[in-house]
């Protein structure tokens, strides 16, 4: 895991849903900047996805950024395929950028594990949280919150410390590709 305090590493990528290349710089607020690395066919991002949209609908006016990038390979899992990151944006009318990791670099360099792995960087973008987006998970009964991401974007927002105990991500491993040849 990248420690907290981290500068978020920089990063260019593609957008299918609007057919652009996006920057960290393009995206980041002066408040704070959540990076998702998510993906379409994860179980755990299908359980969360819906209480994502609503966290990021209710923070992003609050002066949150948010960017959900896809880090997975699109031949092995073709649910993935930026086509398909396109109609699941349009649909759901994603209110952030959800940008392909072709080459996977964005998620080695941010130490991203499974989707959905949640970063939150201040407004200096230092990492001040990696973690879980709440206690829910698919089966457990326990309804999708985001209270430990909601926490986190709270104390940011208020100015206060962020506690430094923070539980890990839980979800599907990132599927990385066999080879080092791009998919596309």
């Amino acid at each position: 895991m990248i420690p907290l305090g981290t500068i978020a590493p920089p990063f260019q990528l593609f957008e299918p849903r609007t057919n652009q290349w996006r920057s960290l710089d393009d995206i980041a607020s002066p408040i704070g900047t959540v990076v998702v690395f998510m993906c379409n066919h994860c179980p755990y991002v299908k359980h969360i996805l819906p209480a994502l949209l609503t966290v990021a609908r209710e923070y992003i006016p609050k002066g949150i950024a948010f960017v959900g990038i896809n880090p997975n390979d699109p031949v092995a899992y073709p649910d993935d395929s930026p086509e398909e990151m396109k109609r699941l944006a349009e649909a759901m009318d994603f209110p952030f950028p959800y940008l392909f990791d072709e080459t996977q670099n964005v998620a080695r360099q941010y130490s991203a594990t499974c989707t959905p792995d949640i970063f939150v960087f201040d407004g200096e973008r230092r990492l001040v949280y990696r973690g879980q987006f709440d206690a829910s998970r698919p089966g457990n009964n326990i309804p999708p919150t985001g209270a430990d991401l909601r926490s986190a974007l709270d104390a940011l927002l208020a100015g206060s410390p962020i506690p430094t105990e923070q539980r890990p991500s839980i979800g599907c491993s990132i599927k990385w590709r066999t080879t080092s040849a791009p998919a596309h």
